[in-house]
């Protein structure tokens, strides 16, 4: 399909474009400096965009990208996440009003090069997408230009993200010259007739840990902690979410197309001939999940903790992912949908928390759950669904998960893995809980409630529990998305 024809397959991502420079310009030219309806506007006609775009456009672009089911589904996982954050930003005390445009302008582009993530199948976009990520996001990390620590979290994204960069464009370099070829459909066809599976496994390892950091998988979780503890909090609430989903998206995608002996999304894939990288997988997903709950036992900064335990889940999807099958992608992919809920409910808790009563450390959230008594029984909701446990959503999405893997017959030893860890999550989970309603209180009465924020508050708390109950119309609909 010619660029011309490929527009109406476009228009989101051009509407995302046109509003960031929409909202620099405006900030230059206006004396105001909100602009919440103008990205509020902006957001609803993305949205809008979205519902009315077709699913089913193929390759477009002359083959750069693709508009099917699966980046469809995932689109709305990352629209719904980083809308959320912009709405909410505005009630963060820790942003500069200053700077909000600036702020604003930067999630729009991340969130175009996440649209364009879950789209590419060219090795240029797969590169070009995830950089155009990346740069805004050092950005973000070191919005608080007076804060020691923001600094810190800002410079070691970049140097850490940009090795683990260059060494993901050298494993794509290397499958371009293998082929000849720049379209992971056509680089599969020549990888199938390549007699040493080498140079094919090399490539395969060096692209993994481009994919990996994105996502924060062990041992390229290093800089997690560090950009999750001295960003924003609502930036850190960003990148505990949005950019996760677009990371699983281009994994999935680039590893079922081009390391797989049956290249598509619909068929449970079989390894490359002498190239078995599911045991590799597999051990990576113990070591994300074993060192994300281990170190999260010892953390006191709340936003150190949650970043512990955002790389723990993603060690409990790489475990489904291990098993590469059509049952792993719908599993992730429903699992990724419930812990963008109630990951991000606990996120903007921590905000209105921090706005509330200053304080950033677990033992200092002593009394709140009587400060704030239902605010406070939405974040134990949240947290009993990220540790996995009924009567929530996060209880059914790792049985998925697990189901997928016992479902295979291999692995058996990766699921005690992951029992053990889940086992091992309720005590930093509950150590807040404690806090909350058992540890004396030391923290004065609640200035405000803005209404926003206490509504995504409950909103997403809640799809714990209607998720719990009703999670079998959602499940199917994924499941459809693969058929």
């Amino acid at each position: 399909m010619n660029n011309i024809q490929s527009l109406q397959y476009f228009l989101p991502e051009l509407l995302i474009t046109i509003s960031a420079l929409f909202v620099i310009v405006f900030d230059l030219i206006s004396q105001k400096k909100s602009n919440n309806l103008l990205v509020s506007v902006a957001l609803f006609c993305v949205a809008w965009l979205l519902y009315q775009l077709p699913s089913n456009g193929g390759e477009i672009f002359n083959g750069m990208l693709i508009n099917d089911k699966f980046s469809f589904y995932f689109k709305w996982i990352i629209f719904i996440s980083t809308g959320s954050v912009i709405l909410v930003s505005k009630y963060s005390n820790e942003l500069d009003k200053e700077y909000k445009a600036e702020f604003d302008a930067l999630i729009l582009f991340v969130l175009l090069g996440m649209f364009l993530m879950t789209n590419s199948i060219d090795l240029l976009m797969i590169y070009l997408s995830i950089e155009l990520v990346s740069i805004p996001s050092y950005v973000l990390a070191g919005m608080l230009k007076n804060d020691k620590k923001s600094n810190e979290a800002s410079l070691k994204y970049v140097i850490f993200g940009s090795f683990a960069s260059g060494l993901m464009l050298f494993g794509l370099s290397w499958l371009y010259g293998i082929s000849g070829s720049t379209n992971i459909y056509e680089i599969y066809k020549t990888i199938q007739i390549i007699d040493n599976p080498y140079m094919i496994y090399m490539s395969l390892m060096l692209i993994l840990i481009g994919f990996g950091y994105k996502i924060s998988m062990a041992p390229l979780h290093y800089w997690t902690p560090d950009v999750y503890e001295g960003s924003p909090t609502i930036v850190t609430a960003f990148f505990s979410a949005a950019p996760k989903a677009a990371g699983f998206a281009i994994l999935i995608r680039t590893f079922f197309i081009l390391f797989t002996s049956t290249n598509s999304l619909t068929i449970d894939a079989l390894p490359l001939e002498g190239i078995d990288w599911f045991l590799i997988v597999a051990v990576l997903s113990a070591a994300t999940m074993t060192i994300g709950n281990l170190l999260a036992l010892k953390q006191d900064n709340v936003k150190r903790m949650l970043a512990y335990s955002t790389i723990s889940h993603v060690g409990f999807m790489l475990m489904a992912f291990s098993t590469a099958s059509i049952d792993a992608i719908v599993g992730i992919t429903f699992y990724l949908t419930l812990y963008m809920f109630m990951n991000l409910s606990a996120f903007f808790m921590v905000i209105h928390v921090e706005n509330n009563f200053k304080v950033k450390e677990v033992n200092q959230w002593g009394g709140i759950g009587y400060k704030t008594p239902v605010l406070a029984a939405f974040m134990v909701l949240s947290l009993v669904s990220l540790a996995g446990l009924p009567p929530t959503s996060g209880f059914v999405g790792k049985v998925y998960l697990f189901r997928t893997l016992f479902a295979t017959e291999k692995f058996y030893w990766l699921g005690i893995v992951g029992i053990l860890n889940s086992v091992i999550s309720l005590y930093y989970y509950f150590k807040i809980v404690k806090s909350m309603y058992f540890d004396e209180s030391v923290i004065e009465k609640e200035e405000n409630k803005p209404i926003l924020l206490c509504f995504f508050i409950l909103l997403f708390s809640a799809q714990n529990i209607i998720f719990y109950i009703y999670w079998q119309p959602l499940y199917n609909y994924i499941t459809k998305l693969f058929s």
